[in-house]
């Protein structure tokens, strides 16, 4: 429904557009330019993502920019909005193979009770995991096989997902278009639509909208488009995501939006 809705804004622009796979041997040449949007399975094939990345962006502009992609796959990118002093939500990163210390070791030197792991690379939950100090030693032999295979993040989990949810607010051409916000269903903490989350319309304060235009400035390059996932603190909204790859920007709770983007992307 969403790409439908893309597809029939540019129409009314005169433009032709059409959905075709990422990965299904597209003569990309024959375009003016590609819109990255629903390659939701480029964290599981990511070598040839990245392939695909610099072979696109050579036959045709890519939006967002390959520049945007491959810093944003990483989510070691939290790291650069908290060097730049954005609020975020806390964020250390282990890399792969090191297993110096202990998952209860990590939590005890950031002084975190409770925490969510999850793989740097990665995308709708995909190996995030909640746990408490208490459980972390018995979950040495899962931390064990996820550091074995992947750079990980630790973060102090934001009890205030539970109670407020999260909400993502979609930023087209500099500017957020509209908002929604995530919930989880009971007894969960992950929001996305994969874990029984659910959705509705949300109208951002101004703090947060300030906050989600100013975390789009730190791309390697402008945006067209993007989506800026936030969580409710004491000391107010935590950047949690930033979404420049494939974000869902829910056009079909605001459909004027769709003729957003393809202003911005025509003007881009």
């Amino acid at each position: 429904m969403e790409d439908q809705l893309l597809i029939d804004a540019f129409a009314k622009r005169g433009v032709h557009a059409i959905r075709v796979d990422w990965a299904g041997g597209v003569d990309w040449g024959q375009f003016d330019a590609a819109i990255v949007r629903q390659t939701w399975d480029y964290f599981d094939r990511l070598p040839d993502f990245a392939q695909w990345v610099s072979e696109v962006s050579q036959s045709t502009r890519l939006i967002n920019p390959p520049e945007v992609l491959r810093w944003n796959w990483d989510k070691r990118y939290l790291l650069d909005l908290i060097a730049q002093e954005l609020p975020t939500v806390a964020t250390e990163r282990v890399r792969r193979d090191d297993h110096s210390k202990t998952l209860s070791q990590h939590m005890e030197s950031n002084g975190w009770a409770e925490v969510v792991i999850k793989p740097a690379v990665s995308a709708s939950g995909y190996e995030t995991h909640r746990l408490s100090r208490q459980q972390a030693p018995s979950q040495h032999h899962m931390w064990a096989r996820l550091v074995a295979g992947h750079d990980m993040l630790i973060q102090p989990f934001q009890h205030s997902i539970i109670d407020h949810g999260e909400i993502s607010l979609m930023v087209v051409g500099g500017r957020v278009s509209h908002a929604v916000r995530k919930t989880a269903k009971q007894g969960e903490f992950r929001v996305q639509s994969d874990h029984g989350g659910r959705v509705e319309s949300y109208q951002p304060q101004s703090v947060e909208i300030a906050l989600a235009e100013a975390a789009m400035q730190t791309a390697p390059l402008p945006c067209c488009y993007g989506r800026v996932d936030l969580v409710a603190s004491d000391a107010g909204p935590l950047i949690m995501e930033l979404e420049l790859i494939e974000p869902e920007l829910f056009f079909r709770l605001e459909p004027k939006a769709a003729d957003a983007l393809v202003d911005a992307v025509l003007a881009c």
